[in-house]
């Protein structure tokens, strides 16, 4: 959405203001109210102050110093800038739903199931279940031990946000290994028509991390071999090789 006059004219009044400011910035945004109405949104800020503001659901601008407050005025008795932002206010209202529309839609998590070091001695083991790019926030990650759930020493993070309206969250699990066992997580979710399970493969982790290993050591031998290529062919430029009798 472009920034019009009221934006351009509410920074030049940042950039010269006498009240030494330190940093000022605008934002426009579409937001919900409890209502599930949209308002529409144009506020300035300087040194985290909001000086002034466009409040669709008011219809006006409204100054909170005294240099704001006139700056206000003048903008609400301007016909052409309040029809610009009644227009933009449609925009808001307009495209909210679509945006709806996608958020309403879950998005299945990518999980995946490792084991880390144990952050005290009062286990040797600890596992550690993250739940990747879900969508809607409410999930809930459990662990089973030989198909019972587990409740003791386990412990959860909050459900985080990545920033682009989805979330992960990492339940960890400590335990003592017993032989034969099978541990499993647990993770239940709107995306998911029944709850999906993953177990615990103490195997394939240590086969992956024989791979990881050996791709690691056969890297490391080929930059050496590399290394001893490169320091031969310096030694023997220009030297002429005569065959002796």
């Amino acid at each position: 959405m472009q920034v019009h006059s009221f934006f351009s004219l509410l920074c030049l009044f940042c950039f010269f203001s006498t009240v030494g400011a330190l940093f000022g910035y605008g934002l426009i945004r579409c937001q919900f109210t409890s209502n599930h109405e949209v308002v529409y949104l144009e506020q300035i800020y300087l040194n985290k102050v909001l000086l002034i503001q466009y409040n669709s659901t008011l219809g006006k601008v409204m100054g909170y110093t005294e240099k704001s407050k006139e700056i206000a005025d003048d903008l609400n008795k301007n016909p052409a800038f309040l029809r610009r932002r009644r227009k933009d206010s449609e925009k808001c209202i307009t495209h909210m739903p679509l945006v709806m529309d996608v958020l309403s839609k879950p998005v299945e998590p990518y999980v995946r199931l490792r084991s880390v070091e144990a952050a005290s001695s009062k286990h040797p083991a600890m596992l550690v279940c993250s739940v990747h790019d879900f969508y809607p926030k409410q999930i809930r990650v459990t662990w089973r031990r030989d198909g019972k759930t587990v409740t003791s020493d386990v412990t959860s993070t909050d459900e985080l946000p990545n920033g682009n309206w989805l979330y992960q969250m990492h339940s960890y699990l400590e335990y003592t290994p017993r032989r034969g066992e099978k541990i499993t997580c647990v993770v239940e979710h709107a995306s998911l028509m029944s709850p999906k399970l993953y177990d615990w493969d103490p195997i394939h982790e240590s086969d992956r991390n024989k791979i990881a290993a050996g791709t690691a050591g056969l890297l490391l031998g080929l930059i050496f071999l590399l290394a001893g290529v490169i320091y031969f062919q310096k030694n023997t430029t220009g030297r002429l090789l005569v065959p002796t009798s």
